[in-house]
C-alpha cells in the first residue's frame, strides 16, 4: 500500500517547501528586488490567496480527470511556476508566477490526499492521509531550513530551482508508481460552498482562519522579528510541527477534539507573545521554536475531527474548505503583518499576532461546545 503514497508524500515535500520558504528568503528578495521587507513578504500572501481561491474551482473544473493524470498536470504546473519565479526579472512577474505555482499547489494537495483515501484499507486510511501530509511538515523541518541556508548563501533563486527539483522528483515518482484511480468528485462549484450555509461549518473555518493568520503573522516575518540564525530557528519550529501533527493525533484521541483545539490555540499564542524572550540566547530561541511549532500544529488534527464530524457526509468537501480556510488565514497573516511591520515595526508584528491569537481563543470559547464532539476520530481523519 505505501509505494504509491511516498511520491505523494514527496510533491507535498516540494509544495510545503516552495510555500513556506519565502518566509526564510524576505531580506534577499527585497534586496535584490529593492522592494521593502514587507512587499517581499507578500509573495507568500499572493501564493496563498490564489491557493485558497483556486482550489475549488480547479476541483470542480477538473472533476472529470483521472486522479493520476491530474497529479501530473498539478506538478507540471507547481514546476513551470517556480522554474519562472527564479527566472522573473521585476517584483510584478515574480508575484505573477506565483500565482501559478498556487494553482498547481491547489490542485496538488488535496488530490493526493484523496488518492490515499482511495488507495488504502478502511482500517489503513488514517494512517495513508497522515504519511501523505507528512510530506508539508516535513518539509518544514527540513526543506524549509536548507532552503533557506542556501538562499542565504548562494542567493533566493537557487532556492527556488531546488524546489523547481523537488517538483520535478515528484513528477517522476507520480508518473512511475501511483496508479491510475478515479474518486467521485463533484463538478458542480456550488456543492462545495453549498455547506457553508451551517453555522457548525463556519464557526469551524473561522477558527482556521484566525488561527493561522495568528501564527503566520509571526511566521511570514520572522526574519525581522528574530536575531538569531533564521535556518536553525526554522528548523526547529519545522521539528516542534512534525511532533505537534503526530501528537496531536493521539491526544485528541484520548482527551477530545474540544480540549486539544482550546489548549493548542491558548499555549501557541502565549509563546507568540514571548517572541521577544526567544532572541534572548541561541538555546532558548531553539526551544521556543520547538515548543511554539510543536503547538501550533498540535490543533491540526482536531479541526480536521471536528470538519468530519459536522460534515460526516461530505468529507472531501469539508476538508478543502478547512484547506481554503486555512490558507486565507496566511492571506490575514500577510498583509496585516506587513502593514504592522511598516507602521509599528517589530512590536506591532508581535502585538498583532498575539491580539488575533487571544480572538481565536475567545471565538472558539464561544461557537464550540462539547455537545458536538463525537465520541471517537473517524478512520478518514487519522
Amino acid at each position: 500500500m505505501n509505494r504509491p503514497l511516498y511520491p505523494l508524500a514527496a510533491g507535498n515535500f516540494a509544495v510545503g517547501t516552495g510555500m513556506f520558504v519565502t518566509a526564510g528568503l524576505l531580506a534577499p528578495i527585497s534586496g535584490d528586488l529593492n522592494v521593502s521587507t514587507a512587499a517581499a513578504g507578500q509573495l507568500m500572501t499572493v501564493f496563498a490567496l490564489a491557493y485558497a481561491v483556486l482550489s475549488p474551482v480547479l476541483a470542480a473544473v477538473t472533476a472529470r480527470l483521472s486522479r493520476r493524470r491530474l497529479l501530473l498536470i498539478a506538478l507540471g504546473v507547481f514546476v513551470l511556476g517556480n522554474a519562472l519565479t527564479a527566472l522573473a526579472p521585476t517584483y510584478p512577474l515574480l508575484m505573477a508566477t506565483r500565482v501559478l505555482a498556487a494553482a498547481g499547489a491547489a490542485m496538488f494537495t488535496p488530490t493526493a490526499s484523496g488518492v490515499a483515501n482511495a488507495l488504502a484499507r478502511p482500517e489503513h486510511r488514517g494512517r495513508a492521509l497522515a504519511l501523505v501530509l507528512g510530506g508539508l511538515s516535513v518539509s518544514s523541518a527540513i526543506g524549509v531550513p536548507l532552503g533557506t541556508w542556501l538562499g542565504t548563501a548562494s542567493g533566493w533563486r537557487t532556492t527556488i530551482w531546488l524546489v523547481t527539483g523537488l517538483g520535478v522528483l515528484g513528477f517522476a515518482g507520480v508518473a512511475a508508481l501511483v496508479p491510475d484511480v478515479r474518486t467521485a468528485v463533484s463538478g458542480r462549484l456550488a456543492e462545495r460552498f453549498a455547506p457553508l450555509a451551517d453555522r457548525r461549518v463556519l464557526a469551524v473555518l473561522t477558527t482556521q482562519l484566525l488561527m493561522f493568520g495568528a501564527g503566520f503573522t509571526a511566521y511570514t516575518y520572522i526574519g525581522s522579528l528574530i536575531d538569531l540564525p533564521l535556518p536553525a530557528v526554522l528548523w526547529a519550529w519545522g521539528v516542534g510541527a512534525i511532533v505537534g501533527s503526530h501528537v496531536g493525533g493521539r491526544l485528541t484521541d484520548a482527551y477530545g477534539p474540544r480540549r486539544m483545539v482550546l489548549i493548542g490555540l491558548a499555549a501557541s499564542t502565549v509563546f507568540l507573545a514571548l517572541i521577544p524572550v526567544a532572541n534572548l540566547a541561541l538555546p532558548v530561541g531553539l526551544l521556543w521554536a520547538l515548543l511554539w511549532g510543536a503547538l501550533g500544529w498540535l490543533i491540526a488534527p482536531a479541526q480536521q475531527y471536528r470538519i468530519v464530524s459536522v460534515l460526516p457526509g461530505n468529507v472531501p468537501v469539508g476538508l478543502g474548505l478547512l484547506s481554503s480556510a486555512q490558507y486565507a488565514g496566511l492571506v490575514v497573516a500577510g498583509v496585516a503583518g506587513g502593514l504592522a511591520l511598516d507602521g509599528w515595526g517589530r512590536a506591532g508584528v508581535i502585538a498583532l499576532a498575539t491580539a488575533i491569537g487571544v480572538v481565536s481563543v475567545l471565538f472558539t470559547l464561544a461557537t464550540y461546545r462539547p455537545a458536538a464532539e463525537r465520541e471517537s476520530v473517524p478512520q478518514t481523519v487519522g
